[in-house]
């Protein structure tokens, strides 16, 4: 499993990379607010040689507007990941579906995941549509183990030292790097899902 982190404006701009394989950085929530931390979060990870994936806090609304608005800010590169994150109580599944099929039309070639909690996922999501993959965050369980059924791409697990931590299944950072060139397929099942 590799480790990486993700980070918002809670978080600093010079944060710890050692023993990181990729970074997740929030650049816009709903569509009036831009991480003013994000552009130097996202190049302390380049610098580094990190996979960089940015995320989106969806609100109630139109989910192409809020898509529009995220991907608007973004000068992407070859291997980004975006995701969306749902947890907003306002945004039904039917919306989260709405704009992981918008992110996909609208930057053809990356991968679009979605993160959501637990109980997002056991209780609200109705459809299992995860994009390109899920990541799942489930502090209750240890790391590489949530406690989900379905195939997880990322595992958040902890929080701790002010700032989110996450496995990806994948057994080399050049694995993930192909994965999200969308040069292969997403990583297999674990033998014990949970």
């Amino acid at each position: 499993m590799l480790h990486g982190i993700d980070v918002s404006s809670h978080n600093s701009v010079n944060y710890a990379v050692s023993g990181l394989d990729f970074v997740f950085v929030k650049v816009t929530e709903g569509t009036s607010y831009v991480n003013p931390k994000w552009v130097a979060q996202r190049n302390r990870a380049r610098e580094h040689g990190l996979v960089v994936g940015y995320y989106h806090y969806v609100t109630a609304g139109s989910m192409s507007a809020q898509c529009s608005y995220f991907l608007d800010k973004i000068a992407l590169r070859r291997g980004d990941v975006l995701a969306l994150d749902w947890e907003e109580p306002g945004v039904p599944c039917r919306d989260k579906d709405r704009w992981l099929a918008d992110a996909r039309a609208k930057a053809p070639g990356h991968r679009v995941v979605l993160y959501c909690n637990r109980d997002y996922w056991l209780h609200r999501d109705t459809t299992d549509n995860a994009g390109d993959g899920l990541w799942i965050a489930d502090p209750d369980h240890s790391a590489g183990h949530p406690g989900v059924q379905h195939a997880w791409t990322f595992h958040q697990y902890s929080e701790s030292g002010g700032i989110d931590h996450n496995v990806a299944r994948f057994g080399s950072r050049s694995a993930l790097r192909a994965w999200a060139e969308g040069a292969a397929a997403a990583p297999e099942e674990p033998a014990s899902a949970g």
